[in-house]
């Protein structure tokens, strides 16, 4: 039995849908259970639908940018030759959603999940039809339906314990079908929808790998596995055959976009394997994930993070003292605050956090245990493969590198054995980055 998750790009359209049935159809023999995202686009545009109910004045405003939504699932499912009355009812459901959050001027997270689950509710109906359609039995099944149930944080819930269990229980149920599960979403034990991040579909699929005890998770997305740096900044990155569970894991941590970095942590015991393979190039051979790989130790990938915020907090008085860096982390821990990256000294603690957090609040606790300097729009650099910290040499490659070029801001190593990161502005991130791939990776 296998896992295939397909993204959004992989649903995107009814072309792209066509594709995944021939997918699905080709792997039948090996009892295929399904997780989808949303199609494409479609979350971003909830998350603006969301925004304009609760902003609007003008009720019409909303509904004319619903009927929008509708026309592109409508114009899909034409061209699948599939019911238009198929998403009736959650088309409806959304809508009083809306007129909820409009009216009321409510729009808190929990609501907010509500709005944002529709997408995988719609495609996981389209495509379960569409296999219908094509001869393949298949149903649609909500995440929650099927044993997901997580904490209440709203818009970045953590899967509890008993999920395993309870998918195992329900699939106890489905036989001789075809799932279509939704990524992405779950419920509470209050019964309320919750999301798991974006990219959550990923670890929704090795979720139910792990739980299902699959023989392998594949991942189709829209480019050719893991490369050596994002092709949207280096021109011709390499495609790398074969990655660790803790390559794979430090590169999506660090920011690389194939994977949600919590994807690997469910198939880690079990030691599923996951490939990452391109809906719109079928035959390449993709990335494959493994628990340990015989290939030479050295650098992989380069992973970087945009417009994250760098604090400095400065404390002559914790020279030689204790309890310091637990006051200064209970901060971030009361706030609810990830932090990415860390370096200290005697008297000095730097860190990096992601753009998405509000911290005003936090910065103003800070000031409290030292003096502060914020640094916004900034960039992290990582350079990632098995066995960097302990390779000679690979420092000072990277300083010759970029040379003169541009300040380093900050640096972190040591606390991974598998990355080597370090902070600049964010104008010289695609400079930096395209001079470490020629350094590291270049003919």
């Amino acid at each position: 039995m296998i896992v295939l998750k397909f993204g959004g790009t992989s649903v995107g359209n009814a072309k792209m849908i066509k594709v995944v049935g021939e997918i699905i159809k080709s792997a039948i023999e090996r009892e295929p259970k399904v997780v989808v995202s949303a199609m494409e686009g479609v979350t971003d545009y909830l998350k603006y639908l969301a925004s304009l109910a609760f902003y609007s004045e003008n009720y019409n405003e909303v509904k004319l940018s619903l009927e929008k939504l509708k026309e592109k699932h409508s114009t899909t499912m034409k061209e699948l030759s599939i019911e238009e009355e198929l998403l009736d009812n959650d088309f409806n459901e959304l809508e009083y959603v809306l007129k909820g959050i409009f009216y009321l001027k409510e729009l808190n997270p929990k609501i907010f999940d509500k709005v944002m689950s529709f997408g995988e509710v719609f495609s996981s109906k389209i495509i379960a039809q569409h296999l219908r359609n094509i001869g393949i039995k298949a149903n649609a099944y909500m995440a929650y339906d099927v044993g997901f149930i997580t904490d209440s944080n709203f818009g970045n819930a953590e899967v509890l314990e008993e999920t395993e269990t309870n998918i195992r229980n329900a699939f106890k149920n489905i036989h001789d079908e075809v799932p279509i599960v939704t990524g992405y979403i779950a419920k509470n034990k209050k019964n309320e929808i919750t999301t798991l991040g974006r990219g959550g579909s990923d670890y929704t699929a090795t979720i139910l790998a792990s739980a299902l005890n699959a023989e392998e998770v594949q991942i189709w997305t829209d480019v050719d596995g893991i490369m050596t740096a994002d092709p949207k900044i280096v021109k011709n990155p390499k495609s790398l055959e074969v990655v660790s569970y803790q390559e794979a894991s430090e590169l999506a941590f660090l920011g690389a976009k194939v994977l949600h970095p919590k994807t690997i942590l469910p198939v880690m015991k079990k030691k599923i394997p996951v490939v990452i393979l391109n809906t719109f190039n079928r035959n390449f051979k993709g990335t494959r994930i493994v628990y340990e790989t015989d290939q030479q130790r050295g650098p992989k990938s380069i992973a970087c993070k945009r417009e994250i915020k760098l604090i400095n907090v400065y404390n002559p008085n914790m020279f030689l003292t204790y309890g310091y860096l637990s006051k200064l982390f209970k901060i971030f821990e009361d706030h609810r605050i990830s932090v990415d990256l860390v370096s200290t000294s005697e008297v000095n603690v730097s860190l990096t956090v992601d753009k998405s957090y509000n911290i005003e609040e936090t910065i103003e606790e800070l000031k409290k245990i030292g003096y502060l300097d914020l640094k916004e729009k900034m960039s992290s650099i990582s350079l990632v493969g098995e066995g960097i910290a302990g390779i000679p040499g690979i420092t000072a490659k990277v300083f010759s590198a970029l040379g003169n070029r541009f300040n380093i801001e900050m640096i972190s190593a040591g606390a991974s054995k598998v990355s080597l990161s370090f902070v600049v502005n964010q104008e010289n991130l695609i400079e930096a980055v395209n001079l470490l791939h020629d350094e590291f990776f270049g003919e």
